[in-house]
Formats: structure tokens, C-alpha cells, sequence
């Protein structure tokens, strides 16, 4: 099996939205910059000072910040090393974790919520196929495969889904990517600063495997989905739903949007933003699992 990354999109970058820059006097001097003005009176000459006091207060000052410096250095040096090196070793093996994980592992047969449904109605999915791990081209929408090029497609990972009665499907996919945490977290700021996890000419591709209930979703019948960056693992997991029956015309939705108590759209009270929520925290969650606990049974 090929190793190799596939290739992004190279083209021009997304219109960035800037960040405000804050002033260099924005913010007031911590307290023990606050110098207080000396009572009247207490000048350089005044009888009523009292250099023993002068020196005492100092040495207070100074054995004060050596205990907190103490504690601050010792806080770093406990808990520091342990957790970076942990997070560290995790985050490596969730680059190579497609090759050895099982199927199973990250794509469930079912998968079963008692709360999942819209107004905590439980919820059962079966999935209905799993596509052969691969690069990612075609796999999302033009504007979504530039926004996803600085972190580069080492492998991509899918699976359909459909609802207890047939009439939702959806697809779950995971994006490992090629780039190191600094990248991920990268991403994931500009996903956040920039909301491009809500714009429907940025979302992901259906796969629809031949013979099942999936086999007819294709773009026309997205209508809602979900992309989370993870900032913490070479990863990208998403989720893009629909109805099994072809439907064209329903406004996509974003899945945060319609999960949202209320909420009225077609993609709401279909709780299509609630399959695709739940199907990707749980594809998030087998990751997550799989990266702490690396499996050795090939895939």
C-alpha cells in the first residue's frame, strides 16, 4: 500500500479575515506595577521614615517572588515534560494510525444514542459500507480542498451510514493529514476565526457505495454536515448527510445550526444535524481511543 501523500489543490489561499491588534497600553499594569503615591509629607526628608522598615518590607518583596517563582518552576517541572511528552508520542502514532487500525475501531457496524435524536430521542445507525483508504482528491468541494491544503492528505478515511428506517444516510470521514501540531492548530484557528465550518460551498463530498441505501447521495442532496479540525492529532473528521430518497432543493444547513432547539429548517426537523454530530464525535471518539491505546490488528 502506498505511502505517499496525495496532493492538494495549490491555489491561491482564502481572503484571510484579519485579527484585531490590541494597543501596547490596552491593558492596565498588573498590581505589583501599581505604584502607590506616598502620603503627604513623605518625602525623601521626612523625619517619619523609618529605614528599618524601608528594609524590611524589601526583603518581604524579594522572599515573596522567590516563593512564587519557586512554585511556577516547580508546577512547570512536575507536571510540564510528562504531559508534553505523552501528547507528543499520541499525536505521532495518529499519523500512521489508518495503517494498523481496525475497521471497526473508528467505523462501528452500529451505532446506538439514547439522546442523540432531536429532543433527546434515541438514535440507531448501520453502516452500509466503507470505502478502500485513498488521497483525497474529488473528495471535497473546490473551496474546502484549498482551505485544507496547507496541512496536506496523507490518507482518507470513509464510511456511510443510514438510519434505522432508511431514510437518512450519511457520510463520516477522517482526513490524516501531514502536518505537524503547530499546522493543526493553525488550521483549526483559521477554521474558527474565519466560521469556515459554516459555509456550504465549503463542504465535503458523499460517498455513496452501489447497492444501498447511500447509492443516490450525491452533491445535490447534502444538507447538513459537520468539520472539526482536531488541534491535539494530525486529523481532520467530518460528517455530510442527507435523505436516501434523492431529494434535490433542501438548503444545506450547518449541523451546529440545525441541532439548535428550535430550529425549523428541513435539515432540523429531519435531525439531519443531529446524524451528523453524533456520527462524527463518534468517529472522533475511536480515533481519540486509537490514539491513546495504538491497535496492532491490521486493518
Amino acid at each position: 500500500m502506498s505511502t505517499e501523500a496525495d496532493p492538494m489543490p495549490s491555489s491561491a489561499p482564502l481572503a484571510r479575515t484579519p485579527l484585531p491588534v490590541m494597543a501596547p497600553d490596552a491593558w492596565p499594569p498588573p498590581p505589583w506595577r501599581r505604584v502607590p503615591a506616598p502620603p503627604p509629607g513623605a518625602g525623601p526628608g521626612d523625619p517619619h521614615r523609618r529605614p528599618g522598615r524601608t528594609a524590611a518590607a524589601a526583603a518581604c518583596a524579594v522572599l515573596g517572588l522567590g516563593l512564587i517563582g519557586g512554585a511556577v518552576a516547580g508546577t512547570w517541572l512536575t507536571t510540564g515534560p510528562g504531559e508534553r511528552g505523552a501528547a507528543q508520542a499520541a499525536y505521532a502514532r495518529g499519523a500512521d494510525l489508518w495503517r494498523t487500525v481496525p475497521v471497526d475501531t473508528l467505523f462501528p457496524r452500529t451505532i446506538h444514542s439514547a439522546t442523540a435524536g432531536p429532543g433527546g430521542a434515541a438514535r440507531h445507525w448501520t453502516r452500509i459500507g466503507v470505502a478502500a483508504d485513498a488521497g483525497c482528491v474529488g473528495a471535497f468541494d473546490p473551496l474546502l480542498a484549498r482551505a485544507l491544503a496547507p496541512v496536506g492528505c496523507k490518507r482518507l478515511l470513509r464510511a456511510a451510514y443510514t438510519d434505522a428506517t432508511s431514510t437518512r444516510v450519511t457520510t463520516v470521514g477522517l482526513l490524516v493529514t501531514d502536518a505537524d501540531a503547530a499546522g493543526m492548530r493553525s488550521l483549526g484557528k483559521r477554521f474558527t476565526d474565519e466560521r469556515l465550518g459554516e459555509r456550504p460551498d465549503l463542504m465535503p463530498r458523499p460517498y455513496a457505495p452501489k447497492g444501498t441505501a447511500a447509492e443516490r447521495f450525491g452533491d445535490a442532496q447534502r444538507a447538513s454536515w459537520r468539520i472539526s479540525v482536531l488541534t491535539d492529532a494530525p486529523a481532520v473528521v467530518y460528517a455530510v448527510t442527507g435523505f436516501a430518497d434523492a431529494r434535490t432543493g433542501t438548503p444545506p444547513q450547518p449541523a451546529e445550526q440545525a441541532a439548535r432547539p428550535g430550529a425549523t429548517t428541513a435539515p432540523a426537523q429531519a435531525g439531519l444535524g443531529h446524524d451528523a454530530n453524533a456520527l462524527a464525535d463518534r468517529l472522533e471518539q475511536g480515533f481519540r481511543h486509537a490514539m491513546t491505546r495504538p491497535q496492532e490488528t491490521p486493518r
